[in-house]
């Protein structure tokens, strides 16, 4: 079975070198994007910017912006724009790493590969979604709270982590898949 996917352009000669560097682009951008959001984290907004992202309400958008001082406002904003540079990180980090495994499973199980290929597609998805919602927490952020503002940012908030929660399992579940059958098949050459 062919697969095809978003990361055709990279030959397997460099794919682990283009893997690890945005893998660990992906780590640095998290550790950073997780120390700004301490100042962001309240009563209202107990996951901090994460909070705010899946407010879903004018009600509780409002609430949670209302517990923020300015200077926790300016944190959200650093934040909100930072993550510009870790959407394409962890989109391609994790869709890079489910195009592979897709690559691994179309040798026996095709329907697994497709579902590979298909999240390597959506991580693209995930970092659209991703920059939209953006743009609605910082017009929420600079402008007030109004509609459709809390909804749009929930609504891709959602498809974002369901598409990026999807694609680590999927890839995690394959790197297991591809350890064990290393592991039997140098069990089988030690015998």
């Amino acid at each position: 079975m062919s697969v095809t996917h978003p990361y055709q352009s990279v030959s397997p000669t460099h794919r682990v070198a283009v893997f690890l560097s945005f893998f660990a682009l992906t780590l640095a951008l998290m550790i950073a994007l997780l120390g700004i959001d301490v100042p962001l984290q309240t009563t209202a907004a107990p996951k901090a910017i994460i909070s705010y992202e899946l407010a879903g309400s004018i009600t509780e958008a409002q609430r949670i912006l209302a517990s923020w001082n300015p200077t926790a406002r300016l944190y959200a904003a650093f934040s909100l724009g930072l993550d510009y540079l870790y959407m394409p990180a962890y989109a391609i980090a994790i869709g890079l790493a489910c195009a592979w495994a897709a690559e691994l499973w179309s040798k026996r199980r095709g329907w697994l590969a497709l579902v590979g290929v298909g999240l390597a597609w959506g991580l693209m998805v995930a970092a659209l979604c991703d920059a939209i919602e953006n743009v609605a927490l910082v017009t929420m952020l600079l402008s007030g709270v109004r509609e459709p503002w809390p909804a749009v940012a929930f609504g891709c908030a959602a498809v974002k982590f369901a598409l990026t929660g999807a694609g680590l399992v999927y890839a995690l579940i394959a790197a297991v898949a591809w350890l064990r059958s290393r592991r039997r098949a140098n069990q089988h050459l030690a015998s």
